[in-house]
């Protein structure tokens, strides 16, 4: 399971830390401490109150674009069989799709909770690990 402090949960999910140090108080967060004490989240649990807190952009004007859309995320779904992957991502207020081979999926170690950076393009997403 990926565990995270609380300071990276609330970049991801785009809040402050005060922000999901509320929502630990009030039990919408499962949350424990780690061997230094400091309190930490799963992955799996941050991904959840990702999609539970998620709102749909108003869609908008859309200026100029460039294969360097990037978005740091976290999987909030993967669904395999033996060759293709879907893999749902949600970054801020966006839910992102992106199909994926299996092996790929396997050898990024991808499943809920995981900590991941999207770069969109036209129609197509892909998906890497941040180092």
């Amino acid at each position: 399971m990926t565990q995270m402090r609380v300071s990276e949960a609330a970049e991801l999910l785009g809040v402050s830390s005060d922000t999901v140090r509320r929502a630990i108080e009030a039990g919408r967060l499962p949350a424990a401490k780690d061997a230094a004490g400091r309190t930490v989240v799963e992955g799996r649990d941050v991904a959840a109150l990702a999609q539970d807190q998620a709102h749909p952009a108003e869609v908008g004007t859309v200026g100029s674009s460039s294969a360097r859309n990037r978005m740091r995320g976290i999987v909030t779904r993967v669904k395999s069989d033996a060759v293709m992957s879907q893999v749902d991502i949600q970054a801020g207020p966006f839910r992102l799709v992106s199909l994926l081979s299996t092996e790929a999926v396997e050898e990024m170690g991808l499943e809920p909770g995981s900590v991941v950076i999207a770069s969109v393009k036209a129609t197509h997403v892909t998906v890497g690990t941040p180092s």
